[in-house]
């Protein structure tokens, strides 16, 4: 039986502690130049005190013009050098593996925040985002790629490439937006060409122990399962990634997609051997149940989210006792304030239905 407190290695270096992650989540903490906010920091770092063994940021643009949300933690200038090295002094103290998640919103980018008018792969109509040149799609990937060098002068462990929610990783992949007619548009492989390209030069740059991974919606946003199954075996094969991140909404779910309909969705994944590539998923992990019932189930980790927002210190509480569960929802204000988050988090929360009592 696999243990949720068992070591995992990486092809890269690293040794994680235990299973646990902290799933990247949105939660506005930080300054409105992208510099790390103090809620943000202790909000990270008490995930870390709390037995994770992986800590992961939120979304953090790689431009400026890629915001997507108030208050979001950026990585897309060195003058967020100073706060990304606090932050990942902080949570490494904690013998807790570091990790940014690299993001641009794409055709989500407000306008309010950014100044400018959204890009994304294509023209939208309803956000009026325009479609990127090629020569802007070379920049964008130029600038993954120097995020996650700027993240490894930081200190970080790694970097993790946001590729799913229809953000604008999400955005190539989707057939039904991405109607390109260059090298990154129409074809699967042309679709998923930047990603490729991000990974190929972040590899180049960075050391070889420096952990990389990606993010993917397997269904939802405009994706077809059967392509992100070939993509996920794709980047096993390359043996460039560390783990494949799945973000499932609800890990023990059947596939929406008709081509796979009643079928497990982990399963369509975990079917298929992937080498050295570690799987992590995410979605409805409340309780010890819930986490080795994904790990019999063939995942490697586990991404925590609302567990881990209730309960700081989840993986020490499944430790003590297996059949530990999450605090039960609505939470009140104090009690999420004594879990380390600060008010923006807090009214944030409010828009989850049930989750912040009223």
């Amino acid at each position: 039986m696999v243990s949720a407190f068992e070591k995992v290695e990486f092809s890269h270096g690293l040794v994680m502690k235990n299973r646990f992650s902290l799933a990247p989540l949105t939660n506005q903490q930080s300054n409105v130049d992208g510099t790390l906010g103090d809620d943000e920091y202790r909000w990270l770092t008490m995930r870390a005190q709390g037995g994770f063994g992986q800590v992961m940021t939120c979304a953090s643009h790689v431009q400026a013009q890629g915001q997507g949300f108030p208050g979001q933690l950026g990585c897309f200038s060195d003058t967020h050098l100073e706060g990304l090295s606090r932050l990942a002094r902080g949570i490494k103290d904690n013998d807790c593996i570091a990790i940014v998640q690299l993001h641009h919103a794409g055709r989500r980018s407000p306008t309010e925040l950014t100044g400018q008018a959204p890009v994304a792969p294509a023209d939208d109509t309803e956000t009026r985002a325009r479609s990127l040149t090629t020569s802007e799609v070379e920049e964008l990937v130029s600038d993954f790629v120097a995020a996650a060098l700027r993240c490894e002068r930081a200190g970080f462990d790694g970097v993790q490439l946001h590729g799913a929610h229809d953000y604008i990783l999400c955005q190539f992949l989707n057939a039904g937006f991405n109607v390109r007619t260059d090298r990154y548009g129409g074809s699967f492989e042309n679709r998923s060409r930047i990603l490729f390209e991000i990974i190929d030069g972040v590899r180049r740059v960075c050391g070889d122990d420096f952990n990389l991974s990606i993010r993917l919606s397997p269904e939802r946003f405009g994706m077809r399962t059967a392509e992100i199954i070939e993509l996920y075996r794709s980047l096993n094969d390359t043996n460039q990634l560390d783990f494949v991140d799945l973000s499932m909404w609800d890990v023990f779910k059947t596939a929406v997609d008709p081509e796979f309909e009643g079928q497990s969705l982990l399963e369509l994944f975990t079917r298929f051997d992937r080498g050295t590539t570690r799987l992590s998923v995410a979605g409805k992990l409340y309780s010890g149940a819930d986490v080795r019932r994904a790990l019999e189930a063939g995942a490697d980790l586990v991404a925590i989210g609302r567990a881990a927002i209730t309960n700081h210190d989840f993986p020490r509480m499944i430790e003590a006792d297996p059949e530990a569960h999450m605090r039960l929802l609505p939470v009140s204000r104090s009690v999420l304030k004594v879990e380390g988050l600060g008010e923006p988090f807090v009214d944030y929360m409010r828009n989850w239905t049930g989750f912040v009592e009223a």
